[in-house]
């Protein structure tokens, strides 16, 4: 049987998603090791997610040519899911807010032929709430009508499990600690039990934003896409974490400089916040484990690119962050878990 057109596209898009490399990065203390997953077509983990979620809704028969996708996100997810369902062929309408990085909601736009941005904040201080509100109008309106839900799809963990956790099974022989950022749920899940099954000693340390109410703090106001959320995602619950740390937005500004200088690595605001973490997580009472060059693995989630007008613009910093830019007063915190 001739495959039908969309199954054909999802064929070619299966083809180009690589396996993304791992880099050793030179470090006094650790077997450092980072999993560029910038490498993916689209410049970020997202890809991984977005991918399978698509393929596994085509292959159920959920999408079909005339589905409509519609999904709540104003970072990396929207921009995968974009360039996937164009070259799939189906419609794709991004609900953004106004967190959203310029060059990512100009891609939106030159991409989409709809961009949904809401501006309302909701009772937590961000957007959350008022984009899945928009988010549940439109799978109202709209005909034919296919949401990913990324905070709840179990294909999401599934994704991260069975593509990027692999392949850092694969590659390295063990790992002492993972270093995770945590926003939707499905990277910190999959990951997590990937990594115990292999190397059931690992300790995976989540990180996440502060002002992020994932891991039971009150939500406050952030300014950076990516980490984060003001609600605990459903997907959280199956990840198996050992410690969490909270970085300030400062911090994870400091985290991409110190990447960009000290590696050459030009990172976006996940990864520098992953970076921090490292650094806070070990200059505590925490001692490493096993031996005395521990190894320890973290994703560089995305490129730096969608953050030149943010975390890399000296101006923008001193703006956001004014005269409270005592590095005393942004330390990241070590949550009990």
């Amino acid at each position: 049987m001739t495959p039908r057109p969309l199954q054909q596209r999802l064929a070619g898009l299966r083809g180009a998603m690589p396996r993304t490399p791992i880099s050793r990065l030179p470090h006094g203390r650790f077997d450092l090791r980072a999993k560029l997953e910038y490498c993916n077509p689209n410049g970020s983990s997202k890809d991984r997610s977005a991918f399978w979620i698509l393929k596994n809704a085509i292959e159920r028969g959920e999408i079909t040519e005339g589905t409509t996708v519609v999904e709540s996100s104003s970072g990396n997810f929207a921009l995968s899911l974009a360039s996937f369902c164009r070259v799939l062929g189906i419609g794709f309408v991004p609900v953004i807010d106004p967190n959203v990085n310029a060059s990512t909601e100009s891609f939106l736009r030159m991409l989409c032929d709809r961009v949904e941005k809401v501006t309302e904040r909701d009772n937590s201080g961000g957007f959350l709430s008022t984009r899945l509100s928009r988010v549940a109008q439109l799978r109202s309106e709209l005909a034919e009508v296919y949401w990913p839900n990324q905070y709840g799809n179990p294909d999401a963990l599934s994704a991260h499990y069975r593509l990027t956790g692999e392949e850092i099974c694969d590659e390295l022989s063990h790992v002492d600690y993972l270093f995770v950022g945590t926003s939707t749920g499905g990277t910190i899940s999959g990951l997590s039990i990937r990594a115990k099954e292999r190397w059931p000693d690992v300790r995976v340390i989540a990180v996440d934003a502060e002002g992020s109410a994932i891991f039971g703090g009150e939500p406050g106001v952030r300014r950076l896409p990516g980490l984060g959320s003001s609600i605990r995602p459903p997907l959280c619950e199956r990840a198996l974490i050992d410690d969490v740390v909270l970085v300030p937005e400062l911090e994870a500004v400091r985290g991409c400089h110190a990447l960009l200088r000290e590696y050459g690595l030009y990172t976006g605001g996940s990864t520098g916040s992953v970076y921090a973490a490292i650094s806070q997580y070990f200059a505590g009472d925490v001692e490493p484990h096993s031996d005395d060059h521990p190894v320890v693995a973290f994703l560089c989630a995305d490129r730096g690119n969608a953050y030149a007008d943010t975390v890399y613009d000296s101006s923008w910093i001193a703006a956001t962050f004014g005269e409270d830019m005592n590095p005393s007063a942004h330390r990241s915190r070590i949550l009990p878990v």
